[in-house]
Parts: structure tokens; C-alpha cells; sequence
């Protein structure tokens, strides 16, 4: 008995510690970020407050000097510029963005951020503004300009991808027409390989297969076919369901990207594909 009097007792004091730690200002702040429109705050601070993985490549990764670059940082920077906005990069846990998102330590999760029906019941997304699907990455000298073009030839594929499964789950849409198939364990592998012509096709996703592509020595002798041929992986900028004003302005700063050319430009620079698409303004409501 007074050893269980005496763990309540612990739990108590644990209680009141970290209700000490956590100021009623922090609380006010965190209960009105998540229920209540927060744009005349984010306006007023001059800051929108980014929350990122800065490991994922290439949407945002540090250079070796620390400087964090990619797709996403472009375009929310460019986003940012259109609303008179400062971004402020907040690296964070992957596993907590939701909690974080919803507490208020940052305003929106913008780092190559899939946008489904489960998500959407939690929180409010902007337009979709890359789809990413799976390509074939092949050597613009090879006379390939579809999939059919691969019939009889040797397609590579990392084990255990996306791109691993969808070949094999849809065989009609690539697996029917190749000769053979190697499986690599990582995409680096399969990349030296097309490179040195001991295939002629590597199978990843749109966003990888890109950003390799273009980075590869001798960049411009590649391209990607068929991004839209297997199923799409939808990318947005989550955001707090409340604040519907943000998701109006994002919306807003991606169509005048669109129209100026630097959404075009970005994906160009780092997924190596010639596209400017936004998806529909009321997609997730």
C-alpha cells in the first residue's frame, strides 16, 4: 500500500514539474494556433515558420557547409516572397510534424508532404504542386521516348521501392514489354549501371529519378519518361485546418509562380521534368 501511495505521489510531483516547465502563455499560444485563424499573427511577425527534414533529398537537405537548399526551400521561399514573408526553417522531428503543426511550433509542413484522405481529415493542404509517380530514367541517345520503347531490353530496380512494386503489381504497364530486369539494392547502383550501358532503363520515383538525373556527371545526356503512367503521389503544403486565410495565400503565391515561370523553372533545376502543374484550389475540402 504505501508503495503504490508513494508512486502516485511521484506522479503527482511529475505533473507539477512539467506544468511548471510549460508556461500558461505557452498553453494560450498553443490552443489558439490550433483554433483559430493565425494569419493576422503570421503577418504581423513577418515570418512564416517552415517545418522540415533537412535529410530528405533533394526536397530539403544541408549542403556538407550546412546550408539548407532544395526543391521545397526554393519554392517556399519563392511562396514566401509573394507574401511579403521571411521563412524561417525549423528542422524537426518527421514523426512529430503533426503534433508540432498542431501545437503551433510551426505554421506549415513543407517538406515533399503527401496529401491523402486520412491526412485531410486532420488538417487543411494547399494545392498540389508536384505529383510524384514513378519514372523511367534512360540515356536520350538510346532511341527510348516511352515505355513500349523498352521492349526487349534490360530495365533496373531498387529492392524493395515503390518503383519495385508497381512493377510487378502492374504488369501491363512496363513488365510486359522488357526483356529483363536487374534489382540493385540502392539506386546509386542502378544509375553507375545505365550509365556504363549494362541497362538501358532504371525504374524510381519521379522525385529521386529527377534529382539524379540531373546530377549525375553528364547530366544532360538523360531524361525521364512515364511520370504519370504508374499511381501519384499527391505533394502539398499541410496546414492547420483553422487557418484558411494561409491556405488562401499559398494558393494564391503557387498560381503567380505558375504563371511567372518559376514553378516550371524549380522543377526543372531539381527533378529535371519540364512541368508547371497546380491541382485543383478545392481538392481536400
Amino acid at each position: 500500500m504505501q508503495k503504490k501511495r508513494w508512486l502516485i505521489s511521484l506522479s503527482l510531483i511529475t505533473t507539477l514539474i512539467v506544468s511548471l516547465l510549460i508556461s500558461p502563455v505557452e498553453i494560450l499560444a498553443s490552443q489558439r494556433a490550433d483554433q483559430s485563424d493565425q494569419w493576422t499573427q503570421i503577418k504581423k511577425r513577418g515570418t512564416l515558420l517552415i517545418g522540415v527534414d533537412d535529410s530528405f533529398v533533394p526536397m530539403d537537405f544541408r549542403q556538407k557547409n550546412g546550408t539548407l537548399v532544395g526543391y521545397d526551400v526554393d519554392l517556399s521561399r519563392a511562396v514566401c516572397k509573394v507574401l511579403g514573408l521571411k521563412p524561417e526553417f525549423q528542422s524537426i522531428d518527421w514523426a512529430m510534424k503533426e503534433t508540432e503543426l498542431k501545437n503551433g511550433t510551426i505554421d506549415v509542413i513543407w517538406n515533399g508532404y503527401t496529401a491523402t484522405p486520412a491526412r485531410a481529415k486532420q488538417q487543411a493542404f494547399s494545392r498540389v504542386y508536384e505529383r510524384s509517380g514513378q519514372s523511367l530514367v534512360v540515356r536520350k541517345d538510346a532511341g527510348i521516348n516511352s515505355f513500349a520503347d523498352m521492349k526487349g531490353k534490360v530495365v533496373g530496380l531498387q529492392q524493395g521501392s515503390t518503383a519495385y512494386t508497381d512493377f510487378y503489381k502492374y504488369p501491363a504497364k512496363l513488365k510486359r514489354y522488357v526483356k529483363g530486369r536487374i534489382i540493385y539494392q540502392d539506386n546509386n547502383s542502378a544509375f553507375l549501371d545505365l550509365k556504363a550501358g549494362r541497362i538501358d532503363g532504371v525504374l524510381t520515383g519521379t522525385v529521386y529519378g529527377g534529382y539524379y538525373a540531373k546530377h549525375l556527371a553528364g547530366s544532360d545526356d538523360y531524361k525521364l519518361i512515364g511520370s504519370d503512367v504508374f499511381p501519384q503521389d499527391e505533394v502539398a503544403v499541410g496546414i492547420r485546418k483553422k487557418d484558411r486565410t494561409l491556405v488562401k495565400k499559398i494558393n494564391y503565391a503557387l498560381k503567380v509562380l505558375q504563371k511567372d515561370g518559376t514553378l516550371r523553372q524549380i522543377n526543372k533545376k531539381w527533378l529535371g521534368i519540364d512541368t508547371d502543374y497546380l491541382g485543383p484550389v478545392d481538392q481536400f475540402k
